[in-house]
C-alpha cells in the first residue's frame, strides 16, 4: 500500500511549514501529485465524457483519480482507463458494491463482473475500493457477519490478486461501515495486503470517539476521503465549511499518517471541476 504523500495545489503554493501550532500542518503531507479526486463520474452536471474529464483532471493539475461510475458508464470505462493511461493519469482505484441476492461467491453481479474483465482488458494495476449494501449482513450476528464478510472479501482479493490488483474495505455505512468490523475482517483473512479506505462523508456517527477509532484504523489506512464535517450537519459539506474536519485531519497526522487524501466531487447538480476546485480552496484553509 502506498503510504507516501505530499500536497501542492494548482492555485496555491506552501513553501514552507505553516506556522500554526494547532493547524494540522506539514510540508510534506500534501502534495496535489497525491490528492485523489473521487465521486467525480456520476456526479457532474456536464456528463463529461472520458476524454473530456481526462482533460480537465490534466488541467487542475491532477495525476490520479478514483473511479466510481454507474452502469451507464460500464461502456465507456475502458477506454477512459486507455486514455488516462495515455495521458499520465493514474486510476488509483475502481469502486466496486457488493450486495445480497446480485453477487455471491463464483457469481458476482454483471456489472462487477464486467469491472473484472475491464481490468483484465486494461491490464491497469489498481486498487478496488470494495463496499457493501446494509442488505448483505441484515439480520446477521456480529460472528455470522464477519464470517460472511471475510469469505466474500477473501474471494474479492484472490480475484484482484490475479490481475495484480489489490483491494481495500470502503466504509459506506451500516454494520460494515464501522472500521473496527472492517479490521477484524483483516485479521480474519491474515493477510498485511488489504487496507482501508476512511471516508469522512460517511463518518459522522464516528466523530465523538474519532481518536480512539483512528488509532485503530492507523495500522491499515490507504486512504482518507475527506469532506466537510459538522455532527448534525449534511453528508456532503465542502471542506473547510465544518467545524470538525480540522481537529480530525490533525489527529490523523499526529499519528502519523502521510497520505494520499482524497477530495469529493460528490454533487450531481453541479459542474464537478468547481466542486473540486472548492474543495481543494478548502483544504489549503484547514491548513493555514
Amino acid at each position: 500500500m502506498k503510504r507516501k504523500i505530499g500536497y501542492l495545489f494548482q492555485f496555491f503554493l506552501i513553501g514552507s511549514l505553516l506556522s500554526c501550532v494547532n493547524a494540522p500542518s506539514s510540508e510534506d503531507n500534501f502534495n496535489m501529485s497525491n490528492v485523489i479526486p473521487w465521486c467525480i463520474v456520476p456526479f457532474d452536471v456536464l456528463e463529461r465524457s472520458p476524454s473530456e474529464r481526462i482533460q480537465m483532471l490534466k488541467e487542475m493539475g491532477f495525476d490520479k483519480y478514483a473511479y466510481d461510475w454507474r452502469d451507464r458508464h460500464l461502456d465507456e470505462m475502458g477506454e477512459e482507463f486507455k486514455l488516462a493511461q495515455s495521458n499520465g493519469i493514474e486510476v488509483a482505484s475502481v469502486w466496486m458494491y457488493i450486495t445480497e441476492g446480485n453477487d455471491t461467491i463464483g457469481t458476482l453481479s454483471p456489472s462487477n463482473e464486467r469491472i473484472f474483465e475491464i481490468l483484465r482488458e486494461s491490464r491497469i494495476k489498481t486498487t478496488i475500493w470494495l463496499s457493501f449494501g446494509d442488505n448483505y449482513f441484515e439480520g446477521l450476528s456480529h460472528q455470522l457477519s464477519v464470517e460472511k464478510g471475510t469469505e466474500m472479501i477473501k474471494y474479492i482479493y484472490d480475484r484482484a490478486s490475479e490481475m495484480d490488483c489489490e483491494i481495500a474495505l470502503y466504509n459506506h455505512g451500516g454494520w460494515y461501515g464501522n472500521p473496527n468490523n472492517q479490521i477484524e475482517i483483516i485479521k480474519a483473512i491474515e493477510t498485511d495486503k488489504i487496507g482501508l479506505v476512511y471516508n469522512f462523508h460517511h463518518a459522522h456517527d464516528h466523530i465523538d470517539d474519532f481518536s480512539n477509532l483512528a488509532k485503530n484504523m492507523m495500522p491499515y489506512l490507504s486512504v482518507v476521503n475527506l469532506n466537510g464535517m459538522k455532527k448534525d450537519g449534511p453528508q456532503i459539506l465542502t471542506i473547510g465549511k465544518g467545524d470538525q474536519e480540522k481537529a480530525m485531519v490533525k489527529t490523523l497526522i499526529d499519528l502519523g499518517y502521510e497520505g494520499p487524501w482524497g477530495i469529493l466531487g460528490h454533487i450531481e447538480t453541479e459542474d464537478v471541476r468547481k466542486v473540486l476546485a472548492r474543495n481543494l480552496k478548502g483544504l489549503k484553509s484547514i491548513l493555514d
